[in-house]
């Protein structure tokens, strides 16, 4: 498992971060599934889909491996899964291959979505998406959901956000390489605070040391 290092008191360049946190991800791709194979809590994490509500069209954002994308399928009419790893997705290609199961590279701050789906997904990635483009995100977030679509995330929980409160960590792969990542850690209330502002009606509700989110625009749930 690679070892964090909170990177404290330092000028960070957020976008050479950025792009050293998909070096990271590309060269992490051999050692990705490691965690999952150690962790019983995370694997019970992914029956958590059975109990979401995940239908019709579904984009997965950051798919990584596709260790979600095979659950993803099971409940939906299609995926469409983006990650900026080609090494990854090359993994998440053999995992969850299917007709119903789209891959496409991309970069999930550059990239906007060519239409819309009924489910947003995406595990593990809104940590690693910096405070500042948080507005950002979340506009990308709701041009690619349909009318009474739904997001859902999951996330490392709020132990984890009481525990630290940083922008970026360091982290060492096998080889003894190191690469800076974002890690920005939530508590429940603190982010349905932010997505309320950023115009999100959201629930978000601790699951053992994981938070689970289900968000719409507020426009939606005030229809």
């Amino acid at each position: 498992m690679a070892e964090p290092v909170t990177v404290e008191g330092m000028a960070i360049d957020e976008d050479a971060l950025l792009a050293e946190q998909i070096a990271y991800y590309r060269a992490r791709a051999p050692e990705y599934d490691r965690v999952y194979a150690e962790r019983a809590d995370l694997r019970e994490l992914l029956t958590a889909v059975d109990d979401l509500p995940i239908a019709g069209d579904v984009l997965e954002l950051a798919c990584g491996t596709g260790q979600w994308t095979g659950a993803l399928a099971a409940r939906a009419r299609s995926v469409t899964a983006v990650d900026a790893s080609p090494e990854v997705l090359g993994i998440a290609r053999a995992r969850a291959a299917s007709p119903d199961v789209r891959f496409d590279q991309a970069d999930l701050f550059r990239w906007r979505p060519p239409r819309r789906y009924d489910t947003v997904f995406f595990a593990f990635w809104l940590s690693h998406v910096p405070p500042s483009r948080m507005g950002d995100f979340w506009d990308t977030v709701a041009a690619a959901l349909a009318p009474h679509g739904k997001v859902v995330f999951i996330d490392e929980g709020p132990a984890a956000a009481a525990r630290e409160d940083v922008a970026a960590e360091v982290r060492r792969l096998d080889d003894g390489s190191r690469y800076r990542i974002v890690k920005v850690f939530h508590d429940p209330g603190q982010l349905t605070g932010t997505l309320a502002a950023l115009g999100w009606s959201a629930d978000i509700r601790p699951r053992g040391e994981f938070l689970v989110g289900i968000a719409e625009p507020r426009s939606a749930t005030a229809g």
